[in-house]
């Protein structure tokens, strides 16, 4: 049985950790020929021997437009088109108050989500039109639709990404050129880690504890993965979501529904405490008997 991807090309930033390399190793199963670009030449190497013949590394800093047309086109000259271009990379950025915040931070938090994605999507778009379409992605974030979810900075960032993939979408639809992004929650990666302060190196050896901390926090009792955020871009990149164009598609296990009982528990349990509840007559209004 043929993949989804079956014949495809795509383009990864952000491919050699995390939801990138998820991402690739997904896109491969799937069919695909894969481009994966990033600065950790190390881990690119493994993808190389991994996927022999499927993925090819490309050396690319976001922050250089042309090391991102330079990744963009190896599509074509390594597999001779475009079909995906997954604009990934990124980082969660200094968690500076408002007033605190330099122009420095400012102008390299924007750089990384916003100009990087939009140039990728500047070299992409005449590939893919010459051939008749494709499709864009880029990982934005919860953050970018609620506060409360991200730094500030980062917060601002991925908001502009939303409204660009709105933007973007509505002038390339009518080349069949479909634009979306992808709104992740709590993903266990070592980007979420260190944009919750801890530092990267700590953060990679401890996705799986990070998994199952983060489970208590969203309705879906399991941490999300970097695999989720790959099977939601999968999903974007076949023809499966060929009518889907200016989406921002959340990813979060439902946390921005808002808390789970556990954590409403946590946090009104005391108000209801003080007002004479006991132990018992509070844990049934968090935890309600299922039926039957």
């Amino acid at each position: 049985m043929a993949g989804r991807l079956e014949g495809k090309v795509a383009v990864i930033t952000g491919a050699a950790s995390g939801i990138g390399r998820a991402t690739v190793d997904l896109f491969v199963a799937e069919g695909a020929c894969v481009i994966a670009a990033d600065l950790q030449e190390d881990k690119g190497a493994q993808i190389e021997h991994e996927h022999k013949g499927k993925a090819r590394f490309v050396r690319c800093d976001v922050m250089q437009e042309d090391e991102i047309a330079a990744a963009v086109n190896a599509a074509k000259s390594e597999f001779g088109k475009l079909d995906i271009l997954f604009n990934n990379a990124g980082t969660g950025g200094a968690r500076d108050m408002a007033d605190a915040v330099t122009a420095e931070s400012f102008d390299s938090v924007m750089h990384l989500h916003i100009r990087a994605a939009l140039f990728g999507m500047k070299n992409a778009v005449p590939i893919m039109r010459g051939q008749g379409g494709g499709s864009i992605i880029s990982t934005a974030s919860i953050a970018g639709l609620r506060t409360g979810y991200g730094p500030l900075l980062y917060s601002i960032a991925k908001a502009g990404v939303v409204h660009m993939t709105h933007a973007a979408a509505a002038q390339l639809s009518p080349e069949n050129i479909r634009v979306n992004c992808i709104c992740p929650g709590m993903i266990a990666t070592n980007i979420f880690a260190s944009a919750m302060g801890l530092p990267r190196q700590y953060a990679e050896t401890r996705i799986d504890a990070l998994a199952e901390a983060s489970k208590h926090t969203q309705p879906i009792p399991r941490g999300g993965r970097g695999s989720d955020i790959a099977e939601a871009a999968l999903y974007l990149g076949s023809d499966g979501s060929g009518f889907v164009t200016g989406h921002a598609l959340v990813v979060d296990g439902g946390i921005t529904l808002g808390p789970n009982d556990a954590a409403r528990m946590a946090t009104f349990g005391p108000v209801f405490g003080a007002l004479g509840a006991d132990a018992e007559t509070i844990a049934a209004l968090f935890n309600p008997p299922k039926p039957g």
